[in-house]
């Protein structure tokens, strides 16, 4: 009795852990689903006041509010292009590598210009522009530089199934159609020819045959048996030799 309460005591608390670590679980993803949301939630209020700054603050700051526009534009495309791309090309994690040594040098540019958008000093912001103006084109040239070939890498795997899938189809298609050619049909075979002569072509009959009868033929007689051949009968006479007187 003891045995059997203390499998059940171990089951009830197995099931409660499960379920402890099943609420856990489900509590720190709906949080990193709030927390993402709330990322492009902000992400896109400070695109959308970065846009209207560049078009609303004339001079150094409006210039500022484009090149942080720029930087983070590129950036976040570059970063979904190859999280996309590598989970379906291996190769592409060397990439990611590059890009993660980028973003942080896109990440202090980013922090700085933010800085020197509340720049009281128009004067030395103006001096400082041509700079960022440079790093911010040098770092956004190698993100699409990135970006671009993971997509020309896809494009051209995608390129290559697709001949390999046409030459399948097409050979199928061929084999689905081979009932509509027509077989030609076999030729009868030669007529066996006559025997040639071995001495050469026979000779050709110019008179006509005599026709021949159905009955067996008799040997032929001759018309008048000779003397000494002519057959003797019992009732004739003996010859007598003629006298000479």
């Amino acid at each position: 009795m003891e045995a059997v309460i203390a499998v059940f005591a171990l089951l009830f608390v197995l099931l409660v852990a499960l379920g402890a670590y099943a609420t856990v679980k489900a509590v720190g993803a709906a949080k990193r689903g709030v927390d993402r949301t709330l990322t492009q939630a902000r992400r896109t209020v400070e695109d959308h006041t970065l846009r209207a700054k560049s078009f609303t603050q004339p001079g150094p700051a409006g210039e500022i509010a484009q090149l942080r526009l720029k930087l983070r534009t590129s950036m976040r495309a570059t970063q979904d292009a190859l999280q996309a791309s590598a989970a379906e090309d291996a190769s592409l994690k060397e990439s990611l590598g590059l890009f993660e040594r980028l973003s942080a040098h896109g990440h202090e540019l980013d922090g700085e210009l933010r800085r020197l958008e509340s720049e009281p000093d128009r004067a030395a912001l103006a001096e400082r522009l041509p700079a960022l103006r440079e790093r911010t084109e040098r770092i956004t040239q190698s993100a699409d530089s990135l970006r671009w070939a993971a997509r020309d890498r896809a494009r051209r795997f995608a390129d290559d199934d697709l001949d390999s899938l046409s030459t399948q189809i097409d050979m199928e298609a061929g084999a689905l159609r081979h009932w509509d050619a027509a077989e030609p049909s076999a030729a009868p075979p030669p007529w066996p020819e006559a025997p040639a002569a071995a001495d050469g072509p026979a000779p050709r009959q110019t008179w006509p045959e005599t026709p021949r009868s159905d009955t067996p033929e008799e040997p032929a007689r001759p018309a008048l048996d000779p003397p000494g051949r002519r057959p003797t009968y019992p009732w004739q006479k003996k010859a007598r030799p003629e006298s000479t007187t």
